[in-house]
């Protein structure tokens, strides 16, 4: 009799079977589902026909779902097409913004290719030794920060590639936050060794101090800048050096004696640092016993798929150095399906967090993360978690209940598709066919599960843009809703008073780099109004009201009362409005309080200095009175309306601007006539330090003081100066600027 395979015993257990000591030799995600089943087997369970046999376990085993982010301009797309070169998915390497006008594999869009950025993400697959690799490349720049969130969301784990020159710069501060979001691993791959002023032992200092994160060096670099030839594994204490025409012949070597001292030093900070958040290797040092690669590799593994601690590689992937080895990491220490929680909201049962085990035989549940308008309709990027999504499969969306067809089922290598007949736990692929909204969850039917869903951060600045033609109208409304559709980050709103489109998002670049596909993919020329900044208006007190809707024009009439007050809600207070029902008795009847609630939300909408939603209110319903005839939904919704105005003009309002964070790069000699401009913009400096020969200046600028500036900071440092931008917060306007904004508005009412 062929003994129980792992989910053969758990299913034993679930069925009340006792399995003894079998039961420890059970994977940590078996053992939890066993741990489940014992208090309530999920109602999926019993109806699994085939067990994960040792084959499927195998098979998921060998998985990684893995992101590359970075800061822009750190080397992701660089680093993804080293990747795909040595694992053979491409035959050449293509350079961001290359002589030979190819571009890398990754960025498939010409505008990415024009400009040298990663402007959407792209996913690709390939296969590394015996380890099947998905991967998705993520841009850097903060306009396009959605498609690293959303990315983050369905991946296993991810590289952080920091510059070995710049170190942890802003963006790469947010990358970190949005990893810890979605409790990714990761590795830290420190590149660009080869570059002039690379120091990896201050970017390790740097990702320990700014980004609090428990790291240590897995590899030392074999000379830096122009000296760099290789690297020493300081876990197993060999020398590796990269040769051939593109460095793909990786030659294991001794370390070389002068660096065996330095070699051991790292070695024993590295187990040291891994000692502190793994028990089983504090036991080896405590006890003073030899630490071999295999425990050490081990430790480093638990410890990485706990998030307790991030191994630090190095190398340059524009000088081929370093890749192959970072691909031998990613199979060793990041997770594999198998170990990752994933968890899900139960709709039946009260969106109840479930833990959904990745189990190929299990219910199909799958997360729809992007959305791409494609040459055969819509591409739908799915990640499975459960159960196995065929061709031709009917599934039902949990979120509007429709039963949809699946028509066509394909890999992604970028731009090029293959296509597959069917796509198992673990997966990461895409749908054609299939209408949804990026967030949605599919299931097959037998369980009405939801994936929790992405974070999506507002947009901070709009633009007016007019066709130049009106013949394009069609083509012009065509292509706004399918940017809004890919992209929740961006939106669209008609402006009533002047008949104006307004479009919204992150930034100027995140824009501008729709006005352009706007011309290129559909042929429509836009004219561009002045930027407009996504104000906010805020109470700084309480207010009161005490407001009487009353109306009376023949037949039944309209008659509410509502009594209460407005007041700010505390700081750091992760709604930005609240209703609250104070309410003794019935001086308004229950049936009327949901109508309160929504004239509140509704008034909330547009504030009374410019017209701008207010945030971080509260309103508080303490009395009322109805009429036994006249009073409505509608007469209780419009006095919370006309209420809620009342109170604003008593409870001080202020207007409030969005907060840029910028860091800007500059060379020494042209530091004061930066800092002085960016005084003139009302720009608070917080820091300013040297790194060689320049100077990185941080400052919180208003964003309405921003625009343009990437032209001016180039005439004021001869080219040579760069800037990165990013949303802090808003904050109130001084009080001329508010009288001059409320002027503007009370002028165009007018």
């Amino acid at each position: 009799m062929r003994p129980l395979g792992p989910l053969s015993q758990l299913v034993a257990s679930a069925a009340g079977l006792s399995l003894g000591p079998l039961a420890c030799a059970l994977p940590p995600a078996a053992r939890r589902f066993a741990s489940a089943a014992a208090c309530g087997a999920p109602r999926w369970l019993s109806a699994v026909a085939e067990p994960l046999g040792d084959d499927e376990r195998t098979g998921l085993a060998s998985v990684r779902n893995i992101g590359i982010s970075a800061h822009i301009d750190s080397g992701k797309t660089t680093l993804t097409e080293r990747v795909l070169f040595y694992t053979g998915r491409i035959r050449a390497i293509h350079e961001v913004r290359g002589k030979d006008g190819v571009g890398a594999k990754m960025d498939s869009m010409d505008l990415e290719r024009e400009k040298g950025i990663t402007i959407q993400s792209a996913a690709t697959y390939c296969q590394w030794k015996d380890i099947d690799i998905n991967i998705i490349d993520t841009p850097g720049h903060v306009d396009f920060t959605i498609e690293v969130e959303r990315a983050l969301r369905v991946l296993d784990g991810a590289i952080l590639v920091l510059c070995g020159v710049g170190g942890v710069q802003s963006q790469t501060i947010t990358v970190d936050r949005q990893m810890r979001r979605y409790a990714v691993p990761r590795l830290a791959f420190v590149n660009k060794l080869d570059r002039a002023g690379a120091d990896p032992w201050k970017v390790i200092e740097q990702i320990r101090n700014k980004l609090n994160e428990n790291c240590a060096a897995v590899e030392i670099p074999l000379g830096l800048e122009d000296d760099h030839r290789g690297l020493v594994d300081v876990v197993g204490r060999s020398a590796y050096y990269f040769e051939g025409a593109k460095g793909e012949q990786v030659v294991k070597a001794d370390v070389p004696a002068h660096l065996a001292g330095e070699m051991e030093s790292k070695r024993t900070e590295l187990i040291e640092k891994v000692a502190d958040v793994d028990d089983q290797l504090a036991d080896l040092f405590i006890g003073e016993q030899p630490i071999g690669e295999a425990e050490l590799r081990a430790a480093i593994r638990r410890s990485t798929v706990a998030r307790t601690f991030v191994p630090v590689f190095m190398g340059s992937a524009f000088k081929n150095r370093g890749v192959q080895l970072l691909l031998d990491g990613v199979a060793d220490y990041l997770p594999n399906p198998l170990e990752v929680a994933n968890k899900c909201l139960d709709v039946d049962e009260g969106e109840a967090v479930r833990e959904l085990p990745c189990l190929p035989s299990g219910p199909l549940v799958c997360l729809a993360f992007k959305l791409e308008e494609g040459r055969y309709g819509q591409l739908t990027y799915v990640r499975v978690y459960s159960g196995t999504l065929r061709k031709g499969d009917w599934i039902v969306n949990t979120t509007n209940k429709k039963k949809v067809k699946v028509p066509r089922l394909v890999k992604m290598h970028s731009d090029e598709l293959e296509d597959i007949a069917e796509a198992s736990a673990g997966d990461i692929v895409a749908m054609f066919g299939v209408e949804c909204a990026s967030g949605d969850t599919f299931t097959d039917g037998s369980v009405r599960y939801a994936m929790t869903s992405i974070r999506v951060p507002d947009p901070v600045m709009s633009l007016a843009i007019i066709p130049k033609s009106s013949l394009v109208t069609a083509a012009f409304s065509k292509a706004l809703q399918r940017f809004m559709k890919e992209d929740p980050t961006f939106k669209v709103a008609l402006n009533a008073e002047t008949g104006e489109t307004l479009i919204s998002g992150m930034g100027e670049l995140h824009l501008d780099v729709y006005v352009e596909r706007l011309r290129r993919e559909y042929k429509v020329d836009c004219d561009i109004g002045k930027p407009k900044v996504n104000y906010r208006e805020a109470i700084t007190q309480r207010g009161e009201f005490d407001y009487l809707h009353k109306k009376q024009s023949g037949g039944s009439g309209q008659y509410g009362r509502v009594i209460g007050y407005i007041e700010p809600l505390p700081e750091g207070s992760p709604n930005k409005a609240e209703f609250e029902n104070k309410i003794v008795g019935n001086a308004i009847p229950p049936e009327f309080i949901a109508a309160c609630e929504k004239g509140f939300l509704e008034a909330v909408n547009s504030g009374g200095l410019i017209g701008h939603p207010v945030q971080g209110v509260r309103f508080v319903l303490m009395d009322g009175q109805a009429h036994t005839v006249d009073s409505s939904e509608l007469a209780f919704k419009l006095a919370c309306i006309y209420a809620f105005r009342q109170a604003f003009s008593k409870a001080k309002p202020v207007i409030l601007e969005p907060i840029m964070e910028v860091e800007v790069t500059v060379p020494s000699e042209f530091q004061g006539t930066v800092i002085g401009d960016l005084n003139k913009r009302k720009g608070l400096v917080k820091s300013s330090h040297q790194e060689r020969d320049d100077v990185v200046i941080q400052v919180d600028v208003p964003l309405n003081e921003m625009f343009g500036y990437s032209t001016t900071l180039r005439s004021q440092t001869q080219g040579k100066g760069e800037f990165t931008m990013e949303y802090l917060n808003h904050a109130p306007v001084t009080q001329s600027m508010q009288a001059e904004l409320t002027n503007q508005f009370s002028r165009a009412k007018k």
